[in-house]
């Protein structure tokens, strides 16, 4: 039979912990301690291996500190407004998916905007963190240029005040890039656990922003061609439409619609309007009203026929945001798209194109470019905002129980408004960097241009989608740029195709350096060689005269060839001492052309001294 032994352990450790404190107090304060220890060991490796990211992320963190309080406690935009009133009401928007207003709807308890917007400046820092750990754990990335991919997201000015906002775009560029972190973290591919989690960012994304669905898709696609296993890929696109039909179904309840919005088809053909000549189409007669008599040329642009009296949808007895009229609209400009598809293609590349101008224009127009702005004072809350809340009269109001309005705070306010005026990343800034990656991506094309395809085609998806479906907007480009910059550091890091271009590159300079180093330490010669004399004769730096036969003349005037002895002036070689050599005689005889009876002489030619 087994006896156990008795637990008489412990009594030493009591006695250690002494008569006037309880003995588990002295194991309490050990396990503190090697608990400061270990937190210490893990700043020291923080500081030692990441030194040059933390210096650069300390002043963007200052930054947004100032933006906080510079602009108590957050910035507005048109559409904050109507996130903020479907939180109060807590309804789905017809017009946009309401995945944000749930997340306000989450945060309304603590009635702060102050922590929406501390939020998601700190999803801003997380997302250049994400980008850095990227390229410098899984992608070996040198220390400055991990770094360097992160200077867009943690420096634009305009990038800190789209985190100031009321808006979805910073927790959807989050989500975006840990699922994006999540899928390429492991050099070995994620596990089946993992990908479902992936699913499961990318669905929130999905009812964060409308863009988030077709770039569901792009992932799917990633993953096939990488050859991730079906289970995987399944276990992705499966938890991903969990959110995304639970959102359609509680759409479908409210609005009588099985669909994420009432909105696609109404922002395609504000699309295509900006184009479409009804006098090329065929339309059936329920669509004829939405035809417009004002030629190509002078047609507003694209928004002015969503927002404005002068469209055409206005012309529909119920609201442009509902079933009927969307899918008219809809059916519209696929019409107009197939009818005119040079068209449709002109307007999508001028939109795309303006995102890569070196200056930021005033686009759409002047009241929407400033509020991208931070400036002088609060942007009013509109009229169509009013509401009869007891005390509140407004939903901004009401959201928050108290001013909603934004409190501009000198010196901080002056601070960061002058910064974002001249800090901010143009835009062919940023179509170099889009170049850089696709240049990488291309050098990978036996390996369909690597795992620098992935955060690349996100990049170029989320500017190429909106002028495709909606119009150009500068909010839209912001996300954008972080996937580019980790596009580009991932295409030429260790291991790729561009990272050994660029290293036979840097062979042939330090070759061609070490070349020119070389003549110019050397002899100096004139264009046409070695320097000749006044008879014509070639001289090198240090060495002997040669004739123009390529043969050396010492001081004594005998020629001799490169390897061979002296000549005299019959041509006879002559040996060290002196004598002519008896085969330079014999072999002409021999060869029967020498001259009649040398054969016969057999006379010592030795020279008289010998």
């Amino acid at each position: 039979m087994r006896v156990m032994p008795e637990a008489a352990s412990r009594a030493p450790s009591a006695q250690r912990a002494g008569p006037d404190r309880p003995a588990g107090s002295a194991g309490s304060a050990g396990s503190a301690g090697s608990r400061r220890e270990r937190a210490r060991a893990l700043a020291a490796r923080t500081w030692s291996g990441h030194r040059l990211f933390i210096i650069v992320l300390t002043p963007a963190v200052l930054l947004r500190v100032d933006a906080e309080l510079g602009y108590r406690w957050q910035a507005w935009f048109n559409d904050s407004f109507e996130y903020v009133q479907n939180t109060v009401h807590f309804n789905l928007d017809p017009t946009r998916v309401s995945g944000y207003s749930i997340w306000l709807k989450i945060l309304q308890p603590l009635h702060s905007y102050a922590l929406v917007t501390i939020l998601q400046h700190l999803m801003g820092l997380a997302v250049a963190v994400m980008i850095y750990a990227l390229a410098r754990h899984r992608y070996g990335a040198r220390a400055w240029l991990a770094t360097l991919a992160t200077v867009p997201v943690l420096y634009d000015g305009f990038e800190i005040q789209l985190e100031h906002l009321v808006l979805s775009d910073v927790p959807f560029l989050f989500v975006l890039t840990l699922a994006t972190t999540l899928l390429l973290w492991d050099p070995a591919g994620p596990s089946t656990r993992r990908c479902a989690g992936i699913g499961a960012l990318l669905g929130i994304g999905a009812v964060l922003r409308s863009i988030g669905l077709p770039l569901l898709a792009l992932f799917a696609v990633y993953m096939i061609i990488r050859r991730f296993s079906w289970r995987k890929v399944a276990a992705a696109i499966g938890v991903c439409l969990i959110p995304v039909l639970a959102y359609a179904g509680l759409f479908d309840a409210e609005h009588g619609q099985f669909a994420m919005s009432d909105a696609t088809g109404v922002f395609l053909y504000s699309r295509v309007m900006t184009f479409a000549e009804c006098s090329k189409m065929q339309l059936p007669a329920d669509e004829l009203g939405l035809c417009t008599t004002v030629p190509p040329a002078k047609r507003p642009i694209a928004q002015a026929y969503i927002w404005t009296s002068e469209s055409p949808l206005d012309r529909f007895p119920s609201p442009k945001f509902s079933p009927g009229p969307n899918q008219l609209a809809e059916s519209f400009a696929i019409t107009a798209i197939e009818s005119q598809p040079l068209g449709y293609a002109r307007a999508v590349f001028d939109d795309t194109w303006r995102v890569f101008g070196w200056k930021r224009e005033v686009f759409p127009q002047a009241a929407t470019y400033d509020e991208y702005k931070f400036g002088y004072r609060s942007l009013p809350i509109p009229t169509w905002d009013d509401a009869s809340l007891g005390k509140y009269g407004s939903y901004a109001a009401a959201y928050v129980q108290g001013n909603p309005l934004t409190q501009v705070v000198a010196p901080f306010a002056n601070i960061i408004r002058g910064y974002q005026r001249y800090v901010w990343l143009p835009g062919s800034v940023y179509g170099l960097i889009l170049l850089a990656g696709l240049g990488g991506i291309l050098l990978a094309w036996r390996r369909l241009g690597g795992e620098a395809l992935l955060p690349w085609a996100i990049s170029f998806a989320m500017i190429l989608i909106p002028a495709a479906t909606a119009e150009f907007d500068y909010r839209y480009v912001l996300p954008a740029v972080p996937f580019a910059c980790l596009a580009a550091v991932m295409a030429f890091s260790p291991g790729t195709a561009g990272a050994r271009m660029l290293r036979r590159l840097a062979a042939g300079l330090r070759r061609d350096s070490a070349g020119l180093r070389r003549d110019s330490a050397g002899p100096r010669r004139d264009a046409a060689g070695p320097r000749r004399d006044g008879a014509g004769l070639r001289r090198d730096s240090a060495g002997p005269r040669r004739d123009s036969a390529g043969l050396r003349r010492d001081s004594a005037g005998p020629r001799r060839d490169s390897a061979g002895p002296r000549r005299d002036s019959a041509g006879l070689r002559r040996d060290a001492a002196g004598a002519v050599r008896v085969s330079e005689v014999a072999a002409p005889a021999a060869g029967g052309a020498g001259p009649a009876g040398a054969g016969d002489d057999k006379r010592d030619l030795a020279t008289d001294g010998a």
